[in-house]
């Protein structure tokens, strides 16, 4: 039997940017295959070069993406075989590095009205 250890997700997610993820929704058996470009402190996912699949066949391309973290069941990196494109596109998005992904998704974030 093997013995599990929990892991701390922050630096299990900010090692996976820039390598292709696997990412599992709650609903409707949906699943988003791409790369992992940022993330922040509420584990808000956004990816580039994405593929949506349902039931484990791909509907497409649907391009960059971002998904909210109440949505996610699950998150690993993928697993299948790399093509030589993949890991052009997954080194090219580990020189953009974890210092700009702050700065990545406050520009995607709604601005806060004070009450």
């Amino acid at each position: 039997m093997s013995s599990l250890s929990p892991v701390n997700p922050k630096p299990f997610l900010r090692d996976l940017i820039g390598k292709k993820i696997v990412v599992t929704l709650k609903f409707n058996n949906t699943q988003y295959k791409g790369f992992l470009v940022s993330t922040d402190n509420y584990f808000n996912l956004q990816l580039s070069d994405a593929e949506e699949f349902i039931l484990l066949q791909s509907k497409g391309k649907v391009g960059d993406i971002f998904l909210r973290c109440n949505n996610v069941l699950w998150i690993g990196e993928d697993q299948s075989k790399d093509i030589a494109g993949d890991q052009e596109i997954g080194e090219n998005l580990a020189e953009i590095g974890p210092s700009d992904e702050k700065e990545s998704l406050e520009n995607t974030a709604p601005a806060q009205e004070s009450t």
